[in-house]
């Protein structure tokens, strides 16, 4: 239990003693010097956000506040460490609030050793779990350091749903991890946010995961994100690329740019041409451009799943058509692909220019405005094109054909 008149004759015993008034240690941490005599006289306690300022302004820890006394031995303990328990638990209420969700399969919330749902699928035979695990690689870097710290979260979840509904599977249950050097506790909440409004968005649930403090590993502002994801698909619907075949379409699903691969080439243009910051491509700045959040295509996919119009899908993601598309296609055939009618963004004839990069390179490290690519029927494809219209622009970019060659492409992409 809190012990108000103790905390607030400690706050008054350790201004005094750093011979600060009211008025300027409530200037030190953007409050009234009302505020400071309400807790000096024990009426009210500081809140959660000024804490940790308050803490730091005094040279005590949030421990000493709370308890109303500092430690009696100059010994070591886990906040001198860089680690302050009241504080972290502090984050993890605000944590709480978007870890609630009305997922009936979610049996449990915040606070257990681990996350409990429910796995009863009484309209499947036989259902299969899709695993997989995703950081949005060193976008991610990009994202804190320009404030896309939200942004960051949608890749993350989105990449995540997209590799696992190349399987045919629907999204269930999402655990992330969050490592970084010091908990800031603003930039927790937005993170923890983004990945749980993401999830909604692709229609499964955040149900846990980890946030890690590490002071003597990572630096302070450093923030390092991953995720997993569960998915489920019934076993005779799973989409591996065994039904693909001679005379298959080959569709294209466009990107909006980017998506999470290709950034350690980025950064190196931005680093050898700052000034391309600012350009404008398309009415929007090169840096916006490029942290244009990961198109999520599970709600322009789910339409089709089940029915038996799907031979095989591939997430284009670092490695560009060829590094993905090969990896669901059958010995003895392979994928014939016109770059000529790749329609080709903005934002990547913009990089390819100004780095001087040949399309070999550009093709094996950006998606080049393809961000999905679907394996049909020829008698399947239009309405499978009109469906995923409804969303997003699909067009026809080749055909399966017998060969050893799993890729093989012809003519170029038009970059004027």
């Amino acid at each position: 239990m809190l012990n108000s008149m103790k905390i607030g004759s400690f706050i008054m015993e350790k201004r005094r003693s750093l011979g600060l008034t009211q008025q300027q240690l409530g200037d030190k941490l953007n409050v009234s010097f009302q505020a400071v005599s309400k807790w000096e006289n024990g009426t009210t306690y500081p809140n959660v956000e000024i804490l940790k300022n308050l803490a730091t302004v005094l040279d005590v820890t949030v421990d000493e506040i709370l308890d109303g006394s500092e430690k009696e031995t100059p010994g070591l303990s886990y906040s001198k460490a860089g680690i302050d328990i009241a504080y972290t638990d502090t984050i993890k209420k605000e944590m709480a609030k978007h870890l609630q969700n009305n997922d009936k399969r979610v049996l449990n919330g915040l606070g257990p050793f681990a996350s409990l749902y429910d796995f009863h699928f009484p309209q499947m035979k036989h259902p299969v779990l899709a695993l997989k695990a995703e950081e949005p690689g060193s976008k991610q870097k990009l994202a804190i350091e320009y404030g896309y710290t939200e942004s960051i979260c949608h890749d993350m979840i989105n990449h995540l749903v997209n590799d696992i509904v190349t399987m045919g599977a629907k999204p269930l249950a999402v655990l992330d991890t969050i490592v970084c050097g010091n908990a800031e506790k603003d930039t927790i909440k937005t993170l923890v946010k983004g990945i749980s409004e993401a999830c909604k968005e692709n229609e499964c649930s955040l149900v846990g995961g980890e946030t890690s403090i590490q002071p003597l590993v990572v630096e302070p502002g450093i923030y390092v994100l991953t995720s997993s994801i569960a998915g489920v698909v019934e076993k005779s619907e799973i989409l591996d690329g065994s039904a693909i075949e001679e005379g298959d379409a080959i569709l294209a699903v466009t990107s909006n740019g980017l998506h999470t691969n290709g950034y350690s080439l980025v950064r190196l243009l931005m680093d050898t041409m700052p000034q391309i910051k600012l350009d404008k491509i398309d009415g929007i700045t090169f840096m916006e451009q490029i942290m244009k959040p990961h198109t999520p295509y599970y709600r322009a996919i789910k339409g089709l799943l089940g029915r038996n119009v799907l031979h095989g899908m591939a997430h284009i993601t670092g490695g560009g058509i060829e590094g993905n598309l090969c990896r669901v296609i059958p010995d003895g055939l392979s994928a014939k692909i016109d770059l000529s009618k790749i329609k080709a963004l903005n934002i990547f004839k913009y990089i390819r220019r100004n780095g001087n990069i040949n399309d070999e390179e550009m093709l094996r490290t950006f998606n080049c405005g393809v961000g999905y690519i679907i394996v049909g029927s020829g008698k399947d494809k239009n309405m499978i094109m009109e469906h995923v219209r409804q969303f997003y622009d699909c067009y026809e970019i080749g055909q399966m054909q017998k060969g050893i060659k799993k890729i093989v492409f012809e003519n170029r992409i038009n970059w004027l």
